[in-house]
């Protein structure tokens, strides 16, 4: 083992990594009850969803262990699910099925460009400013689901949007977001987690000694229904897909909006976790880098597979190398701390909604941060980016924040005189940005 991961080379342990494998899963394991509450929204069961994401997740963490030797994490992303399921899915009128069928290809895709390298030439073609504030609009977007979950935003004739009651279900809510928030501030080990469990258990009086729950619970009053701990595995989403279905024409910009996101996601979080943890090899690059993206796009392509929206890195893996995780053994106990939950679906379907809001609001917190790296000082810069980022929460769509954001920046370079600062790539995109806006 020693000998397999370079124990010595990277100056760490057995025992350093397995504390650290640890770190990174308690900061991780939200997604286990938060993606199939989700992308459950499309129609899917929850079971079957939290199955799907707990094995890809597993895989995927023990694959990046194993083939790229990096101590980080890998399981369906954030930003990512609500794309599948609020833009793609609800928003466009798209199956699921053909949906699951449109993430598998763009793995397929971000497999390919893997290989060959493909992905620097449209990384270059793709103006980092916009890449900043898409990262910062999703941020925004998750914010806005889970105050919509709560309760606490509702939607309005006049105005269009506005805060809604303070009854049982929004003061709860209110409550279980200043333990998340205290707890995150202290850095507590597994605060989102946590927070999850405290808020879930603040739900159960709802309906029950006092409110009504019916608003945000179907009509049902009541909050969390105990259905037991454990049971068996739902299989029922895996190879669900429609293959076929999904690469017609009118996909094409649905195909590449998930490669889009999983692609930069991937590459800034990789950029981010080795810079923070100077994991990098000796020309200052992320440590193996082509191999952990080749991970992270063969995660997205089993994500399709097996019923879920794409895997991708996690920025949280930081938590672990602070604790000295530098080996690929660290993404492997992470791997196997995921597997016990796939026989837990019954408990964790309990959780509502109004628990896991406060958790996707301080995911929000995070994703946000890319937008003070924005030369806002540059209006040409700043005018695309902006609307890129405001778009996305206004329009509850990912795709529309990034099709603007594109062809905004491409008609503003070209009227100020900088038209060198849009690549032949890049007009390709506009082409089928503009394609899917009239299809």
């Amino acid at each position: 083992m020693l000998k397999i991961f370079n124990f010595e080379k990277y100056s760490t342990d057995l025992k350093t990594e397995i504390i650290a494998g640890i770190t990174t899963f308690l900061a991780t394991m939200y997604i286990i009850i938060i993606n199939p509450a989700i992308i459950s929204n499309t129609g899917m069961p929850f079971s079957g969803v939290l199955t799907a994401t707990v094995l890809v997740s597993a895989i995927s963490s023990i694959a990046m262990g194993i083939y790229a030797n990096n101590p980080f994490a890998v399981a369906p992303g954030m930003g990512i699910n609500a794309f599948f399921t609020y833009s793609v899915v609800i928003g466009m009128g798209v199956k699921w099925e053909i949906a699951l069928g449109a993430v598998f290809w763009s793995g397929i895709i971000f497999i390919l460009l893997s290989i060959f390298n493909i992905r620097s030439l449209i990384v270059s073609a793709i103006p980092k400013q916009l890449r900043l504030s898409v990262a910062a609009g999703i941020g925004l977007f998750i914010t806005l689901i889970g105050f919509t979950n709560a309760g606490f935003i509702v939607s309005k004739t006049v105005p269009i949007i506005g805060r809604g009651e303070m009854n049982a279900i929004t003061i709860t809510f209110l409550f279980g977001l200043a333990v998340t928030v205290l707890l995150v501030v202290f850095r507590i080990k597994g605060a989102l987690i946590a927070g999850i469990l405290i808020t879930t258990i603040a739900s159960i009086p709802i309906g029950r000694l006092y409110g009504d729950a019916g608003a945000i619970n179907h009509g049902i009053k009541t909050l969390v229904t105990w259905q037991g701990i454990f049971s068996k595995p739902d299989f029922s989403l895996l190879f669900s897909l429609d293959l076929i279905g999904s690469i017609k024409f009118s996909m094409i910009p649905v195909i590449f909006s998930f490669l889009f996101t999983d692609m930069f996601d991937s590459l800034s979080t990789f950029v981010g976790v080795a810079e923070a943890g100077n994991i990098k090899d000796k020309d200052g690059q992320p440590r193996n880098i082509k191999q952990s993206l080749i991970v992270d796009a063969v995660s997205t392509t089993i994500s399709g597979l097996l019923g879920t929206s794409a895997g991708t890195c996690y920025i949280e893996s930081a938590t672990g190398i602070e604790e000295g995780g530098r080996t690929g053994f660290t993404a492997i106990v992470v791997g196997l701390l995921f597997l016990p939950f796939i026989f837990m679906s019954s408990l964790l379907s309990t959780i509502p909604a109004i628990a896991t809001a406060p958790a996707l609001i301080i995911v929000g917190v995070f994703m946000i941060r890319p937008v003070a790296e924005i030369e806002w000082h540059n209006l040409d810069d700043a005018i695309p980016a902006f609307i890129s980022m405001v778009l996305i929460p206004l329009s509850y769509s990912i795709t529309e924040g990034i099709i603007w954001g594109f062809l905004s920046w491409t008609m503003i370079k070209i009227f100020v005189g900088k038209k060198e600062e849009v690549s032949i790539t890049l007009f390709v995109i506009d082409i089928f940005a503009i394609l899917s806006i009239i299809y």
